[in-house]
């Protein structure tokens, strides 16, 4: 099998492929995790939040859409997704701990170093063993139409670490709007905070902060972790 980031669009079913939409964020992860090394303070800060908002969108959109239909087509399906989905769980966990304790926390450069090895190793295990074998069970207009289903979703899913969260249906799915619809509301006045005036400042970290206890009661509701294996359950 050959990697996928070997091959061209064509080879991967043309630009709507899942396999060319995967490996487009793939390419701007790389861009920005390259930004990342050697940032510090408030640049390494504002780069984290674009890598946070790229993968838990995408991430949330694969095992959604791509990681049931890969547990379908392939008898090894499930082992193959349950390997990414603990790098999954093990990403959220990262950042929602270098989101809790700051740029102050000594732990922070040993945390950074380790989510840059986990995104990586994610990267590669899809394309170089996932998506191939995908792309052998699916016709190139199946990969397209799957493309479709993961762009849309993908637009609808949550932006930040929900670590608790199940990485399976119907966990996934039913927490998947209500969660988008926080942290997209969080993430513009998260944005609005950084553009005000000082003094204006603290009522919108109030604001965020009862959005994220918001997110937090629903990553709590029991239909939030249905259907999660033990491996990736918080």
């Amino acid at each position: 099998m050959r990697s996928i980031a070997d091959q061209s669009e064509e080879e991967l079913g043309g630009p709507g492929s899942v396999l060319v939409r995967q490996r487009r964020d793939h390419v701007e992860l790389d861009r920005l995790l390259s930004e990342l090394d050697g940032a510090t303070g408030a640049a390494q800060e504002e780069v984290l939040t674009r890598i946070d908002r790229l993968v838990f969108s995408h991430a949330f959109a694969e095992e959604t859409v791509i990681w049931p239909v890969i547990r379908r087509v392939l008898p090894d399906g499930d082992a193959l997704t349950l390997q990414v989905e603990e790098e999954h769980q093990e990403v959220n966990e990262l950042v929602a701990a270098l989101e809790r304790d700051g740029l102050g926390s000594p732990e922070r450069p040993v945390r950074l170093r380790r989510l840059v090895e986990v995104l990586r190793e994610d990267v590669r295990d899809e394309e170089d063993v996932l998506f191939p074998r995908l792309q052998e069970a699916l016709s190139a207009e199946e990969l397209r139409a799957l493309g479709r289903r993961w762009a849309l979703v993908r637009r609808i899913s949550p932006t930040r670490p929900h670590p608790t969260v199940s990485r399976r249906p119907p966990g996934n799915a039913l927490s998947g709007l209500p969660l988008s619809l926080i942290d997209r509301t969080r993430d513009a006045v998260d944005a609005g905070v950084r553009r005000v005036p000082d003094r204006f400042a603290p009522a919108g970290r109030a604001v965020s902060g009862g959005l994220a206890a918001l997110a937090g009661l629903v990553e709590r509701v029991p239909l939030s972790r249905a259907g999660d294996r033990p491996p990736t359950s918080r």
